[in-house]
């Protein structure tokens, strides 16, 4: 059956996850460092900083909501117009943040604008993981499924190396209050050239040749959300639980390290954010190496050996993560987090779409997707921040190990799916 180039399904795969990406790393910066100027000024710092960083996890709340509703319509009508839908509304959110007045201009109306902003923002990230796992992976030739899919995870350091990049500029070139002021929103602004350039790639590509295999066969479900409940939910929870700690771990690194970093290590925000830059190119190496492994040993064997470093780098980092202005300790915990980081999160793309069927394998893939997101990031870094007040910064180690033992079980209870037959 035809199938798109290579470079159209690398392209129409990675662009919505380097947005989404993006976006995220836009609003995780602008929430540990600007919003609680912008948006809570009338609260103390502290108050302020776990305010700002509640917001963040509003999008991850909405979500599942976004993965039920482009998961049915991906499953029934395409993946193809799930993916353009989902860019669109993600794309608008974001550029309407940039737009929002401040607190001193609508007071609350301005933080339930925020709110809603993100809420609509995750609607559109709910359904865009899944749709671009399958363009690759339903794509892919025999043997490199794993490979393929880690063209969508590419997305992220691809998402994060524009976002800090243009934060670092902006930061370079502005003063601390005109950052405050209007520097803070340009990201969001910029994003809607990904968006369109996104949209054109999207527009191009064809629907993949399973999908279009389960119409011919007349095998596409008028309802897949019914059956992916009810014959699928054990996949579901394997899923979820499985992808669980790449999701703490993920934001423990990004967001709440920075946002630790310049509140209590004495550094500033370009001086953060270029160590953090220098790190996610070892997390984009470790994301196609750890893939090509696990097409070559299994997602299994890889996922558990990257859980199981996570779980012993839990307990290492807190003693490295601390000190004034601490280089070398920040960058051992930023490379080996990443370098871990970078193993885990390269098989996912494969493994999660591999528990479930054609038929139901969008609904299926997002929902675990994005129930992890809550589970694991949601609120990662606001409980990071609670616990080093209340314990200090051994107690965030504990946090991610009890995460890592959660992925672990998940793991030893999940069969091995590289080589299951895609096509069923």
């Amino acid at each position: 059956m035809e199938r798109d180039p290579v470079k159209t399904v690398i392209m129409a795969s990675m662009i919505g996850t380097a947005i989404e990406f993006f976006d995220f790393y836009a609003y995780g910066t602008a929430a540990a460092t600007y919003f609680p100027n912008v948006f809570f000024p009338s609260v103390t710092p502290t108050i302020a900083m776990i305010l700002s960083l509640l917001t963040f996890g509003v999008a991850f709340v909405a979500r599942p909501l976004g993965s039920l509703l482009f998961g049915h319509f991906g499953d029934k009508l395409g993946r193809k117009r799930a993916l353009v839908v989902s860019l669109l509304m993600m794309g608008l959110s974001t550029v309407v943040i940039g737009f929002l007045p401040g607190y001193r201009t609508l007071g609350m109306t301005a933080i339930l604008l925020l709110c809603l902003a993100r809420f609509t923002q995750g609607i559109g990230l709910g359904g865009e993981w899944s749709g671009a796992v399958l363009v690759a992976t339903e794509n892919a030739p025999k043997g490199k499924r794993a490979l393929f899919g880690s063209f969508t995870e590419l997305g992220a350091p691809i998402g994060f190396f524009l976002s800090n990049g243009l934060y670092v500029i902006l930061e370079t070139v502005l003063t601390k209050s005109q950052m405050v002021e209007f520097g803070w929103r340009v990201p969001f602004v910029a994003s809607a050239v990904l968006v369109v350039f996104g949209l054109w790639v999207r527009r191009k590509m064809q629907e993949t040749p399973l999908f279009r295999l389960a119409q011919k066969r007349d095998n596409v479900k008028k309802a897949p959300l019914a059956q992916v409940f009810t014959k699928s939910w054990k996949q579901i929870l394997q899923g979820t639980f499985i992808m669980a700690v790449s999701y703490t771990f993920f934001f423990l690194l990004s967001t709440w390290s920075l946002s630790y970093g310049t509140a209590v290590l004495g550094f500033d925000s370009r001086e953060f954010l270029m160590l953090l830059m220098g790190s996610i190119v070892v997390f984009a190496g470790m994301i196609v190496y750890s893939s090509i492994l696990s097409d070559r040993f299994g997602r299994r064997t890889v996922l558990l050996a990257g859980t199981a470093a996570i779980f012993v780098f839990s307990f290492v980092f807190p003693f490295f993560f601390q000190g004034h202005q601490n280089v070398v300790g920040t960058l051992f915990f930023l490379l080996v987090g990443f370098l871990a980081m970078g193993v885990i999160y390269g098989p996912v793309g494969a493994m999660l779409p591999e528990l479930f069927p054609t038929s139901t394998r969008y609904s299926g893939a997002g929902i675990a997707y994005n129930m992890s997101a809550i589970i694991g990031a949601a609120f990662a870094p606001t409980i990071a921040s609670w616990l080093v007040g209340q314990w200090g910064i051994h107690a965030v180690g504990y946090y991610l190990a009890f995460m890592s033992l959660v992925s672990i079980v998940a793991l030893l209870l999940t069969k091995e799916t590289k080589s299951v037959d895609y096509t069923k």
